[in-house]
């Protein structure tokens, strides 16, 4: 397969990467510090720079996939970052850079590669969505909500695409080993000591991070995206992990002021 993946340098889109390249696949790899291009004999790995909250760089390296390799096969949008803060704390500035990588940097990809896959009728679309997309975390509710964004917004395309034979879906990470959590950013407003919710928020993302250092290695989400791209057809959305699928699915049931009031306690 040819396929495209943001997010290529590091963490989860690195493993998934060279993953996709063990199995024989062309990966291009796209990611705003670019790298070095490997190959392994059976397949390859290809790297790009592009920066996902730039359209123009993306078309251009759509363009150059295109060019050498004639076709899209799967779309990996991976490529993320994070913000902590209280919601009052956090400016509207901030807001928009939560939002402009998380969520629109999905749709600016997925609008640069659409007509490719339109004109060859197929294709596979996958996004990193995150297990905080249906479990709200305090202190990070720009995160969440660019990951639910990411949720609707991919089963709402892959309705709009089946026509063309396009599938989509998201893979919900948990807690991942990855350098994510040193490259966590903090809202200005909210490392102030007078913030009224300093305190709060430090033993929260605090304790967030903690199991972020003992979470799952990535090369375990790097098979639950390749396998989105080999399996019949794609799942709206994949949870690695049972412990995951178990708090997904409690958070289903469980009364909605007892399931919030249970994450309050565990970040609290």
């Amino acid at each position: 397969m040819i396929i495209l993946l943001t997010g290529g340098s590091a963490g989860i889109g690195k493993a998934t990467a060279e993953l996709l390249m063990e199995r024989g696949n062309t990966v291009y790899a796209l990611s705003r510090r670019g790298g070095e291009d490997r190959s392994d004999g059976s397949g390859s790995i290809i790297n790009l720079t592009a920066d996902v909250t730039k359209p123009e760089t993306l078309q251009k390296a759509v363009d150059e996939v295109i060019a050498k390799s004639g076709r899209i096969d799967a779309l990996v949008c991976n490529a993320g970052n994070g913000i902590a803060g209280s919601v009052e704390d956090t400016s509207l500035d901030e807001v928009r850079y939560q939002m402009e990588t998380n969520f629109f940097g999905v749709v600016n990809t997925v609008k640069a590669v659409l007509p490719q896959m339109r004109a060859q009728k197929s294709g596979r679309i996958v996004a990193m969505s995150s297990v905080a997309a249906i479990v709200p975390i305090p202190f990070q509710a720009f995160y969440s909500a660019s990951k639910s964004a990411i949720l609707l917004y991919m089963q709402a395309l892959g309705m709009e695409l089946a026509p063309w034979n396009i599938e989509c879906g998201c893979v919900l990470p948990g807690d991942t080993k990855t350098d994510f959590t040193s490259s966590r950013k903090y809202t200005e407003a909210s490392t102030s000591a007078d913030s009224p919710y300093k305190a709060l928020m430090d033993k929260s993302v605090g304790k967030m991070e903690a199991d972020e250092r003992n979470g799952v290695e990535p090369c375990v989400i790097a098979r639950a995206i390749a396998s989105q791209l080999t399996r019949r057809h794609v799942k709206p959305i994949l949870i690695p992990g049972a412990q995951y699928k178990f708090i997904c699915f409690m958070m289903k049931i469980v009364p909605q002021r007892l399931r919030l009031a249970i994450v309050r306690m565990i970040y609290s």
